[in-house]
Protein backbone atom coordinates (compact mmCIF):
# COMPACT_ATOMS: atom_id res chain seq x y z
CA UNK A 1 0.00 0.00 0.00
CA UNK A 2 1.06 3.24 -0.59
CA UNK A 3 0.36 6.82 1.29
CA UNK A 4 0.26 10.24 0.02
CA UNK A 5 3.41 11.90 1.80
CA UNK A 6 1.39 14.43 3.83
CA UNK A 7 -0.98 11.81 5.77
CA UNK A 8 -1.93 11.95 9.46
CA UNK A 9 -3.31 8.77 11.01
CA UNK A 10 -6.36 10.42 13.10
CA UNK A 11 -7.91 11.81 10.06
CA UNK A 12 -7.75 8.63 8.61
CA UNK A 13 -8.91 6.77 11.74
CA UNK A 14 -11.31 9.11 12.85
CA UNK A 15 -12.22 11.95 10.25
CA UNK A 16 -13.01 9.42 7.72
CA UNK A 17 -15.39 7.85 9.44
CA UNK A 18 -17.46 10.65 9.60
CA UNK A 19 -17.28 11.73 6.34
CA UNK A 20 -18.09 8.29 5.49
CA UNK A 21 -21.97 8.64 6.99
CA UNK A 22 -21.23 6.94 10.92
CA UNK A 23 -21.00 10.05 12.88
CA UNK A 24 -24.00 8.45 14.74
CA UNK A 25 -22.68 5.12 15.09
CA UNK A 26 -20.79 3.79 18.44
CA UNK A 27 -17.04 3.87 17.80
CA UNK A 28 -16.55 2.86 21.73
CA UNK A 29 -18.91 1.99 24.97
CA UNK A 30 -17.11 1.95 28.60
CA UNK A 31 -19.36 1.32 31.65
CA UNK A 32 -20.15 4.74 31.94
CA UNK A 33 -20.18 5.93 27.96
CA UNK A 34 -21.11 5.24 24.45
CA UNK A 35 -18.76 7.65 22.48
CA UNK A 36 -20.03 7.60 18.41
CA UNK A 37 -17.52 8.56 15.86
CA UNK A 38 -19.38 12.14 15.58
CA UNK A 39 -18.64 12.94 19.25
CA UNK A 40 -15.32 11.18 18.76
CA UNK A 41 -14.23 13.64 16.27
CA UNK A 42 -15.36 16.53 18.11
CA UNK A 43 -13.49 15.58 21.45
CA UNK A 44 -10.02 14.53 19.65
CA UNK A 45 -10.33 18.48 17.81
CA UNK A 46 -10.77 19.69 21.07
CA UNK A 47 -7.78 17.22 22.34
CA UNK A 48 -5.93 18.98 19.80
CA UNK A 49 -7.06 22.48 20.47
CA UNK A 50 -6.42 22.05 24.18
CA UNK A 51 -3.28 21.11 23.46
CA UNK A 52 -2.32 24.20 21.74
CA UNK A 53 -3.79 26.08 24.36
CA UNK A 54 -0.97 24.22 26.86
CA UNK A 55 1.85 25.19 24.59
CA UNK A 56 2.41 22.03 23.88
CA UNK A 57 3.76 21.79 20.40
CA UNK A 58 4.31 19.77 17.44
CA UNK A 59 6.46 16.85 18.18
CA UNK A 60 6.63 17.18 21.81
CA UNK A 61 5.66 14.11 23.63
CA UNK A 62 3.02 13.53 26.04
CA UNK A 63 2.30 10.90 28.71
CA UNK A 64 -0.90 8.73 28.14
CA UNK A 65 -1.47 6.49 31.91
CA UNK A 66 -5.24 5.79 31.15
CA UNK A 67 -7.16 2.90 32.23
CA UNK A 68 -9.38 1.63 29.52
CA UNK A 69 -12.67 4.36 29.03
CA UNK A 70 -13.59 6.84 26.28
CA UNK A 71 -10.79 9.18 27.34
CA UNK A 72 -7.74 6.94 25.93
CA UNK A 73 -8.95 7.14 21.69
CA UNK A 74 -9.54 10.76 22.50
CA UNK A 75 -6.26 11.91 24.13
CA UNK A 76 -4.25 9.34 21.71
CA UNK A 77 -5.96 10.75 18.61
CA UNK A 78 -6.48 14.04 19.41
CA UNK A 79 -2.57 14.20 20.32
CA UNK A 80 -1.89 12.42 16.89
CA UNK A 81 -4.13 15.40 14.91
CA UNK A 82 -2.25 17.78 16.56
CA UNK A 83 0.89 16.30 15.24
CA UNK A 84 1.53 15.83 19.08
CA UNK A 85 3.43 12.30 20.07
CA UNK A 86 1.23 10.06 22.42
CA UNK A 87 3.26 7.97 24.78
CA UNK A 88 1.15 5.03 25.71
CA UNK A 89 2.50 3.76 29.41
CA UNK A 90 1.46 0.77 30.67
CA UNK A 91 -0.77 1.06 33.90
CA UNK A 92 0.28 -1.67 35.74
CA UNK A 93 3.71 -0.75 36.33
CA UNK A 94 5.45 0.87 39.98
CA UNK A 95 6.64 4.09 40.97
CA UNK A 96 10.58 3.27 40.06
CA UNK A 97 9.49 2.10 36.41
CA UNK A 98 7.33 5.04 35.52
CA UNK A 99 9.84 7.37 36.87
CA UNK A 100 12.37 5.80 34.73
CA UNK A 101 9.99 6.12 31.23
CA UNK A 102 8.83 9.70 32.46
CA UNK A 103 12.02 10.99 32.46
CA UNK A 104 13.19 9.40 29.31
CA UNK A 105 10.27 10.03 27.43
CA UNK A 106 10.71 13.59 28.25
CA UNK A 107 7.09 14.07 28.30
CA UNK A 108 5.81 17.87 28.71
CA UNK A 109 2.36 16.52 30.06
CA UNK A 110 0.81 13.86 31.79
CA UNK A 111 -3.12 12.81 30.87
CA UNK A 112 -4.01 9.94 33.94
CA UNK A 113 -6.65 8.27 34.85
CA UNK A 114 -7.34 9.43 38.74
CA UNK A 115 -7.39 5.68 40.14
CA UNK A 116 -3.45 5.92 39.08
CA UNK A 117 -2.94 9.10 40.61
CA UNK A 118 -1.18 7.80 43.95
CA UNK A 119 1.74 5.33 42.37
CA UNK A 120 3.02 8.32 40.36
CA UNK A 121 2.35 11.52 42.44
CA UNK A 122 5.87 11.11 44.84
CA UNK A 123 8.07 11.36 41.68
CA UNK A 124 6.03 14.26 39.69
CA UNK A 125 8.16 16.86 41.60
CA UNK A 126 11.34 15.26 39.96
CA UNK A 127 10.69 15.53 36.34
CA UNK A 128 11.54 19.00 34.85
CA UNK A 129 10.26 18.28 31.79
CA UNK A 130 6.72 17.53 32.49
CA UNK A 131 4.85 20.87 32.86
CA UNK A 132 1.30 19.81 33.34
CA UNK A 133 -0.72 16.69 34.97
CA UNK A 134 -4.48 16.26 33.04
CA UNK A 135 -6.64 14.08 35.70
CA UNK A 136 -9.54 11.44 33.74
CA UNK A 137 -12.40 10.78 36.32
CA UNK A 138 -12.72 12.02 39.49
CA UNK A 139 -11.76 15.45 41.34
CA UNK A 140 -7.95 16.61 40.60
CA UNK A 141 -5.48 17.30 43.21
CA UNK A 142 -4.67 20.71 43.56
CA UNK A 143 -1.25 20.91 41.12
CA UNK A 144 -3.54 18.98 38.44
CA UNK A 145 -6.30 19.75 36.00
CA UNK A 146 -9.42 18.07 35.02
CA UNK A 147 -9.54 16.56 31.61
CA UNK A 148 -13.00 16.59 30.87
CA UNK A 149 -13.15 20.25 31.67
CA UNK A 150 -10.52 21.07 29.96
CA UNK A 151 -11.73 19.47 26.95
CA UNK A 152 -14.92 21.80 27.36
CA UNK A 153 -13.50 24.74 27.30
CA UNK A 154 -11.63 23.83 23.65
CA UNK A 155 -13.38 24.45 20.52
CA UNK A 156 -14.76 21.82 18.56
CA UNK A 157 -13.30 22.46 15.21
CA UNK A 158 -9.48 21.97 14.14
CA UNK A 159 -8.10 20.93 11.10
CA UNK A 160 -5.50 17.63 11.51
CA UNK A 161 -1.61 18.88 10.88
CA UNK A 162 -0.20 17.83 7.71
CA UNK A 163 1.75 15.59 9.11
CA UNK A 164 4.11 12.81 7.17
CA UNK A 165 3.18 9.07 6.85
CA UNK A 166 6.80 8.56 7.85
CA UNK A 167 6.67 10.99 10.73
CA UNK A 168 6.67 9.37 14.21
CA UNK A 169 3.02 9.26 15.28
CA UNK A 170 3.09 7.35 18.72
CA UNK A 171 5.47 5.85 21.03
CA UNK A 172 5.30 2.24 22.85
CA UNK A 173 7.78 1.21 25.27
CA UNK A 174 8.19 -2.22 25.31
CA UNK A 175 7.14 -5.03 28.22
CA UNK A 176 10.59 -6.79 27.81
CA UNK A 177 11.08 -9.77 29.51
CA UNK A 178 13.98 -8.31 31.56
CA UNK A 179 15.53 -4.97 32.05
CA UNK A 180 13.69 -1.74 31.93
CA UNK A 181 11.35 -0.89 28.79
CA UNK A 182 12.67 0.49 25.79
CA UNK A 183 10.92 3.61 23.65
CA UNK A 184 9.19 1.93 20.33
CA UNK A 185 8.51 4.94 17.91
CA UNK A 186 6.11 4.03 15.09
CA UNK A 187 4.97 6.23 12.44
CA UNK A 188 1.73 7.68 10.80
CA UNK A 189 1.32 4.59 8.02
CA UNK A 190 1.66 2.29 10.98
CA UNK A 191 -1.91 1.69 12.37
CA UNK A 192 -3.58 1.48 8.93
CA UNK A 193 -0.92 -1.05 7.85
CA UNK A 194 -1.92 -3.80 10.66
CA UNK A 195 -5.38 -3.08 10.37
CA UNK A 196 -5.97 -4.03 6.36
CA UNK A 197 -3.23 -6.71 6.77
CA UNK A 198 -3.76 -9.02 9.70
CA UNK A 199 -7.08 -6.82 10.85
CA UNK A 200 -9.39 -7.18 7.48
CA UNK A 201 -7.46 -8.93 5.44
CA UNK A 202 -6.00 -12.15 8.17
CA UNK A 203 -8.55 -11.85 10.82
CA UNK A 204 -11.59 -10.32 9.02
CA UNK A 205 -12.41 -7.95 11.31
CA UNK A 206 -16.21 -6.30 9.41
CA UNK A 207 -18.16 -2.71 9.83
CA UNK A 208 -20.71 -4.74 11.16
CA UNK A 209 -18.62 -6.28 14.49
CA UNK A 210 -18.48 -5.20 18.04
CA UNK A 211 -15.19 -6.01 19.23
CA UNK A 212 -13.88 -6.91 22.95
CA UNK A 213 -10.48 -6.93 23.92
CA UNK A 214 -9.03 -8.22 27.14
CA UNK A 215 -5.71 -6.91 26.14
CA UNK A 216 -5.56 -3.15 26.84
CA UNK A 217 -5.03 -0.26 24.79
CA UNK A 218 -1.82 0.54 25.83
CA UNK A 219 0.20 -2.04 24.25
CA UNK A 220 0.52 -3.24 20.74
CA UNK A 221 -1.38 -5.77 20.47
CA UNK A 222 -4.76 -4.07 22.61
CA UNK A 223 -3.92 -0.89 20.42
CA UNK A 224 -5.13 -2.63 17.39
CA UNK A 225 -7.41 -4.94 18.57
CA UNK A 226 -9.14 -2.11 20.24
CA UNK A 227 -8.64 0.72 17.61
CA UNK A 228 -6.51 0.17 14.75
CA UNK A 229 -8.88 -2.49 13.43
CA UNK A 230 -12.42 -1.87 14.32
CA UNK A 231 -11.72 2.12 13.51
CA UNK A 232 -10.34 0.97 10.11
CA UNK A 233 -13.69 -0.29 9.29
CA UNK A 234 -15.98 1.77 11.18
CA UNK A 235 -16.67 -1.17 13.48
CA UNK A 236 -18.03 -0.69 18.01
CA UNK A 237 -15.66 -1.26 20.56
CA UNK A 238 -15.93 -2.39 23.97
CA UNK A 239 -13.71 -1.00 26.66
CA UNK A 240 -13.02 -2.69 29.94
CA UNK A 241 -11.37 -0.58 32.58
CA UNK A 242 -11.06 -3.01 34.83
CA UNK A 243 -8.80 -5.76 35.45
CA UNK A 244 -9.95 -8.76 32.71
CA UNK A 245 -10.20 -11.74 34.92
CA UNK A 246 -12.57 -14.46 34.21
CA UNK A 247 -15.82 -12.87 35.94
CA UNK A 248 -15.45 -9.77 34.31
CA UNK A 249 -14.77 -10.98 31.18
CA UNK A 250 -17.77 -13.16 30.82
CA UNK A 251 -20.10 -10.11 32.67
CA UNK A 252 -19.09 -8.09 29.69
CA UNK A 253 -19.16 -10.64 26.94
CA UNK A 254 -22.70 -11.42 28.37
CA UNK A 255 -23.56 -7.62 28.63
CA UNK A 256 -22.35 -6.18 25.15
CA UNK A 257 -22.40 -9.64 22.97
CA UNK A 258 -19.60 -9.07 21.24
CA UNK A 259 -19.08 -10.56 17.75
CA UNK A 260 -14.98 -10.99 18.02
CA UNK A 261 -12.82 -11.59 21.11
CA UNK A 262 -9.21 -10.98 21.44
CA UNK A 263 -7.70 -12.17 24.83
CA UNK A 264 -4.54 -13.75 25.49
CA UNK A 265 -3.33 -17.60 26.56
CA UNK A 266 -3.55 -16.97 30.22
CA UNK A 267 -7.14 -15.98 30.13
CA UNK A 268 -8.05 -18.20 28.25
CA UNK A 269 -6.85 -20.92 30.47
CA UNK A 270 -8.84 -19.45 33.35
CA UNK A 271 -12.18 -18.82 31.62
CA UNK A 272 -12.08 -22.45 30.52
CA UNK A 273 -11.48 -22.96 34.30
CA UNK A 274 -13.87 -20.71 35.61
CA UNK A 275 -17.23 -22.61 37.09
CA UNK A 276 -19.73 -19.77 35.52
CA UNK A 277 -17.50 -19.74 32.14
CA UNK A 278 -20.51 -21.19 29.75
CA UNK A 279 -21.76 -20.35 26.48
CA UNK A 280 -25.33 -18.93 28.28
CA UNK A 281 -23.28 -16.78 30.25
CA UNK A 282 -20.81 -15.16 27.41
CA UNK A 283 -21.64 -14.02 23.71
CA UNK A 284 -24.60 -15.83 21.93
CA UNK A 285 -23.16 -13.28 18.35
CA UNK A 286 -19.37 -14.21 19.29
CA UNK A 287 -17.83 -15.54 16.03
CA UNK A 288 -13.83 -15.97 16.32
CA UNK A 289 -11.30 -15.41 18.89
CA UNK A 290 -7.67 -14.52 18.58
CA UNK A 291 -4.73 -14.84 21.01
CA UNK A 292 -1.17 -13.41 21.19
CA UNK A 293 0.98 -12.39 23.81
CA UNK A 294 2.16 -15.70 24.34
CA UNK A 295 1.72 -18.71 22.37
CA UNK A 296 -1.24 -20.56 22.66
CA UNK A 297 -1.06 -24.25 24.02
CA UNK A 298 -2.77 -26.43 21.96
CA UNK A 299 -4.86 -28.56 24.33
CA UNK A 300 -6.24 -24.75 26.21
CA UNK A 301 -7.39 -23.74 21.80
CA UNK A 302 -8.88 -27.23 21.15
CA UNK A 303 -10.90 -27.19 24.80
CA UNK A 304 -11.65 -23.52 24.47
CA UNK A 305 -13.59 -24.73 20.65
CA UNK A 306 -15.11 -27.68 21.89
CA UNK A 307 -16.85 -25.73 25.11
CA UNK A 308 -17.50 -22.43 23.35
CA UNK A 309 -17.88 -23.59 19.61
CA UNK A 310 -15.60 -20.57 18.72
CA UNK A 311 -12.28 -20.86 17.38
CA UNK A 312 -9.49 -19.04 18.67
CA UNK A 313 -7.06 -17.63 16.35
CA UNK A 314 -3.61 -17.78 17.71
CA UNK A 315 -0.81 -15.50 16.18
CA UNK A 316 2.41 -14.11 16.79
CA UNK A 317 3.56 -10.23 17.04
CA UNK A 318 5.60 -7.49 18.66
CA UNK A 319 5.62 -4.07 20.33
CA UNK A 320 8.49 -3.69 17.41
CA UNK A 321 6.56 -4.77 14.56
CA UNK A 322 2.95 -3.08 16.11
CA UNK A 323 0.76 -6.31 15.97
CA UNK A 324 0.50 -9.60 14.59
CA UNK A 325 2.67 -11.10 11.48
CA UNK A 326 2.08 -14.42 11.57
CA UNK A 327 -1.66 -15.67 12.65
CA UNK A 328 -3.66 -18.37 12.17
CA UNK A 329 -7.15 -16.89 10.13
CA UNK A 330 -10.99 -17.76 10.03
CA UNK A 331 -11.36 -21.37 8.12
CA UNK A 332 -7.28 -22.62 8.49
CA UNK A 333 -6.81 -22.64 11.68
CA UNK A 334 -4.39 -25.75 12.94
CA UNK A 335 -3.82 -25.41 17.00
CA UNK A 336 -0.68 -25.95 18.29
CA UNK A 337 1.19 -23.26 15.69
CA UNK A 338 1.40 -19.72 15.23
CA UNK A 339 -0.31 -20.16 11.78
CA UNK A 340 1.03 -18.36 8.94
CA UNK A 341 2.40 -15.34 7.87
CA UNK A 342 0.52 -11.73 7.40
CA UNK A 343 -0.08 -11.07 4.10
CA UNK A 344 2.46 -8.46 3.43
CA UNK A 345 4.65 -9.81 5.76
CA UNK A 346 7.92 -11.88 4.77
CA UNK A 347 9.04 -14.51 7.96
CA UNK A 348 12.67 -16.20 7.73
CA UNK A 349 14.18 -18.91 10.36
CA UNK A 350 17.97 -18.67 10.78
CA UNK A 351 20.32 -20.04 13.02
CA UNK A 352 22.96 -18.29 15.45
CA UNK A 353 25.28 -17.52 11.93
CA UNK A 354 22.25 -15.66 10.04
CA UNK A 355 21.88 -18.75 7.67
CA UNK A 356 18.42 -19.89 6.73
CA UNK A 357 17.10 -23.05 8.52
CA UNK A 358 15.27 -26.17 6.68
CA UNK A 359 11.62 -27.40 7.76
CA UNK A 360 11.87 -28.87 11.16
CA UNK A 361 14.57 -26.73 12.17
CA UNK A 362 14.90 -24.32 15.33
CA UNK A 363 15.68 -21.23 14.03
CA UNK A 364 14.81 -17.15 15.55
CA UNK A 365 12.17 -15.67 13.26
CA UNK A 366 13.11 -12.77 11.62
CA UNK A 367 9.98 -10.24 10.13
CA UNK A 368 9.79 -8.12 7.33
CA UNK A 369 6.56 -6.11 6.49
CA UNK A 370 5.70 -2.25 6.87
CA UNK A 371 4.85 -2.03 10.34
CA UNK A 372 8.45 -2.30 11.67
CA UNK A 373 9.04 0.55 14.26
CA UNK A 374 11.61 3.19 13.14
CA UNK A 375 13.86 1.89 16.21
CA UNK A 376 14.13 2.50 20.33
CA UNK A 377 14.15 6.19 21.54
CA UNK A 378 17.91 6.72 22.85
CA UNK A 379 19.18 3.15 22.58
CA UNK A 380 21.66 2.79 19.61
CA UNK A 381 23.08 -0.67 19.87
CA UNK A 382 19.61 -2.27 20.92
CA UNK A 383 18.24 -0.85 17.43
CA UNK A 384 21.08 -1.96 15.73
CA UNK A 385 20.61 -5.41 16.92
CA UNK A 386 16.83 -5.97 16.33
CA UNK A 387 16.46 -3.90 13.37
CA UNK A 388 18.82 -4.89 10.84
CA UNK A 389 17.87 -3.52 7.05
CA UNK A 390 14.73 -4.74 6.44
CA UNK A 391 14.64 -7.09 8.57
CA UNK A 392 13.21 -7.44 12.49
CA UNK A 393 14.70 -9.55 14.80
CA UNK A 394 11.53 -11.14 17.26
CA UNK A 395 14.03 -12.70 19.77
CA UNK A 396 11.17 -15.95 19.22
CA UNK A 397 12.58 -19.57 18.38
CA UNK A 398 10.44 -21.51 15.64
CA UNK A 399 9.68 -24.02 13.36
CA UNK A 400 8.10 -24.03 9.77
CA UNK A 401 6.32 -27.54 9.44
CA UNK A 402 6.31 -28.79 5.27
CA UNK A 403 2.77 -27.47 4.99
CA UNK A 404 4.21 -23.67 5.86
CA UNK A 405 2.54 -23.51 9.59
CA UNK A 406 5.23 -22.13 12.15
CA UNK A 407 5.14 -24.05 15.88
CA UNK A 408 6.62 -21.42 18.97
CA UNK A 409 9.54 -23.06 20.44
CA UNK A 410 10.49 -20.42 22.74
CA UNK A 411 12.24 -17.19 23.10
CA UNK A 412 16.38 -17.25 22.42
CA UNK A 413 17.33 -16.99 26.16
CA UNK A 414 14.77 -19.73 27.38
CA UNK A 415 16.02 -22.59 25.06
CA UNK A 416 18.50 -24.99 26.39
CA UNK A 417 20.21 -28.13 25.55
CA UNK A 418 19.44 -31.65 27.45
CA UNK A 419 21.93 -34.33 26.25
CA UNK A 420 22.72 -32.30 23.32
CA UNK A 421 19.49 -31.59 22.14
CA UNK A 422 17.39 -28.52 22.25
CA UNK A 423 14.58 -27.96 24.19
CA UNK A 424 11.49 -25.77 24.22
CA UNK A 425 9.93 -24.54 27.40
CA UNK A 426 7.14 -24.30 25.62
CA UNK A 427 6.31 -27.80 24.37
CA UNK A 428 7.22 -28.87 27.24
CA UNK A 429 4.52 -26.69 29.26
CA UNK A 430 2.03 -27.17 26.88
CA UNK A 431 2.24 -31.24 27.44
CA UNK A 432 1.89 -30.13 31.29
CA UNK A 433 -1.13 -27.78 30.10
CA UNK A 434 -2.81 -30.73 28.62
CA UNK A 435 -2.72 -32.82 32.40
CA UNK A 436 -6.65 -32.56 33.90
CA UNK A 437 -4.48 -31.01 37.26
CA UNK A 438 -2.48 -28.27 36.00
CA UNK A 439 -3.66 -24.99 35.05
CA UNK A 440 -0.70 -23.02 34.25
CA UNK A 441 3.04 -23.76 33.96
CA UNK A 442 6.63 -22.84 33.81
CA UNK A 443 9.78 -24.43 32.21
CA UNK A 444 13.45 -23.57 33.15
CA UNK A 445 16.83 -25.17 33.11
CA UNK A 446 18.54 -26.75 36.45
CA UNK A 447 21.71 -27.94 36.60
CA UNK A 448 21.66 -31.77 38.34
CA UNK A 449 24.43 -32.85 40.42
CA UNK A 450 26.62 -33.27 37.61
CA UNK A 451 26.20 -29.50 36.40
CA UNK A 452 24.38 -30.85 34.01
CA UNK A 453 20.81 -28.89 32.28
CA UNK A 454 17.89 -30.50 32.95
CA UNK A 455 13.97 -28.97 32.85
CA UNK A 456 12.14 -27.80 36.19
CA UNK A 457 8.81 -27.07 36.15
CA UNK A 458 6.79 -24.32 38.47
CA UNK A 459 3.32 -25.84 38.15
CA UNK A 460 0.19 -23.93 39.05
CA UNK A 461 -2.66 -26.26 39.89
CA UNK A 462 -6.26 -25.71 38.80
CA UNK A 463 -9.29 -25.00 41.46
CA UNK A 464 -9.91 -27.69 43.75
CA UNK A 465 -6.76 -30.08 42.30
CA UNK A 466 -4.36 -30.80 45.44
CA UNK A 467 -0.75 -31.56 45.07
CA UNK A 468 -1.17 -35.13 46.02
CA UNK A 469 1.95 -37.17 46.94
CA UNK A 470 1.77 -39.41 43.84
CA UNK A 471 0.98 -36.05 41.45
CA UNK A 472 4.57 -34.93 40.21
CA UNK A 473 5.60 -38.73 39.24
CA UNK A 474 2.38 -38.56 37.26
CA UNK A 475 2.85 -35.41 35.41
CA UNK A 476 6.62 -36.68 34.68
CA UNK A 477 5.15 -39.46 32.82
CA UNK A 478 2.63 -37.70 31.05
CA UNK A 479 5.38 -35.72 29.82
CA UNK A 480 7.05 -38.53 28.53
CA UNK A 481 4.24 -39.95 26.57
CA UNK A 482 3.31 -36.43 25.61
CA UNK A 483 6.82 -34.81 24.30
CA UNK A 484 9.53 -36.82 24.79
CA UNK A 485 11.33 -39.05 27.22
CA UNK A 486 14.18 -36.61 27.59
CA UNK A 487 12.24 -33.62 28.16
CA UNK A 488 10.35 -34.41 30.97
CA UNK A 489 10.86 -31.95 34.10
CA UNK A 490 13.42 -33.67 36.79
CA UNK A 491 11.95 -31.11 39.31
CA UNK A 492 8.48 -30.13 40.02
CA UNK A 493 7.51 -27.24 42.11
CA UNK A 494 3.86 -25.98 42.95
CA UNK A 495 3.31 -22.32 43.34
CA UNK A 496 0.42 -20.58 43.59
CA UNK A 497 1.46 -17.86 40.90
CA UNK A 498 4.00 -17.63 37.64
CA UNK A 499 5.82 -14.03 37.98
CA UNK A 500 4.35 -12.17 34.25
CA UNK A 501 4.27 -9.04 32.53
CA UNK A 502 1.41 -7.38 32.20
CA UNK A 503 0.51 -8.08 28.94
CA UNK A 504 0.66 -12.53 30.44
CA UNK A 505 4.31 -13.15 28.91
CA UNK A 506 5.65 -15.30 31.60
CA UNK A 507 8.90 -14.17 33.62
CA UNK A 508 11.11 -17.08 33.18
CA UNK A 509 14.11 -15.03 33.76
CA UNK A 510 12.50 -14.37 36.98
CA UNK A 511 12.10 -18.12 38.16
CA UNK A 512 15.58 -18.99 36.78
CA UNK A 513 16.90 -16.17 38.91
CA UNK A 514 15.50 -17.61 41.85
CA UNK A 515 16.42 -20.92 41.44
CA UNK A 516 20.34 -19.87 40.86
CA UNK A 517 19.96 -17.11 44.31
CA UNK A 518 18.90 -20.38 46.31
CA UNK A 519 21.62 -22.33 44.76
Amino acid sequence: MTYPRIYNAAADMVDRNVGQGRAAKPAFIDPSETLTYGALQARCNQMANLLETYALPRESRIALMLLDTVDFPVAFWGAIKAGVVPVALNTLLTTEQYAYILADSRAKALFISAPLLPVVQPILGQLPFLTHVFVSGGEPPPFALSFRSELGFQSEDCKAAETCCDETAFWLYSSGSTGMPKGVRHVHSSPMETARLCGQQCIGVRQDDVVFSAAKLFFAYGLGNGMSFPMSVGATTILLPERPTPESVFRTLKEHQPTVFFGVPTLYSAMLAYPQGTRENGSQRLRLCVSAGEALPEEVGKAFRAKFGVDILDGVGSTEMLHQYVCNSPGDVRYGTSGKPVPGYEIRLVDEHGQDVADGEVGEMLVKGPSAAEGYWNQREKSRATFEGGWTHSGDKYTRDPDGYYVYQGRTDDMFKVSGIWVSPFEVESALIGHEAVLEAAVVPKEDADGLLKPKAFIVLKPGKAAANELPEALKEYVKAKAGPWKYPRWIEFVDGLPKTATGKIQRYKLREEGAARR
